[in-house]
């Protein structure tokens, strides 16, 4: 079955040319690919892993998070992203709050920030 196959997270973009700037100089994600015909773009990530984005006509509606990068120093990345301009989600409900764009969950961390296209990115930290 599955379990041993990799996976991919595709995203929807509305524009492609501010997707690829977010994903690049935000983001620091190498285009590995861009496809003009299938409209799509593969960008490289940690450990051979990859993100691809798609071109759509319509913004995304999901108030999910999409994707998530696990990253070893959760308070660094937040303060290098916030320094690019990456503006970070802040939520205070029962069983989620953050502090300075960060939440405690047990043994994970996580933060979350919306892309170019409004697509609900998280990062996260395990103890």
């Amino acid at each position: 079955m599955l379990g041993n196959a990799t996976v991919e997270p595709t995203l929807p973009a509305t524009d492609m040319e501010r997707a690829k700037d977010f994903y690049q100089n935000k983001l620091g994600l190498a285009l590995k690919e861009s496809n003009e015909e299938a409209m799509a773009m593969t960008f490289a990530a940690g450990n051979g892993t990859s993100l691809v984005v798609y071109k759509r006509g319509d913004p995304p509606k999901a108030e999910n998070t999409a994707c998530h990068f696990r990253v070893s120093d959760l308070e660094a990345e937040v303060q290098a992203l916030k320094g690019k301009g990456v503006v970070f989600q802040e939520y205070d409900f029962p069983g989620l709050k953050t502090v300075n764009s960060i939440a405690t969950m047990g043994e994970i961390k996580g933060a979350w920030f919306k892309d170019s296209e409004g697509n609900i990115i998280g990062i996260t930290e395990e103890a």
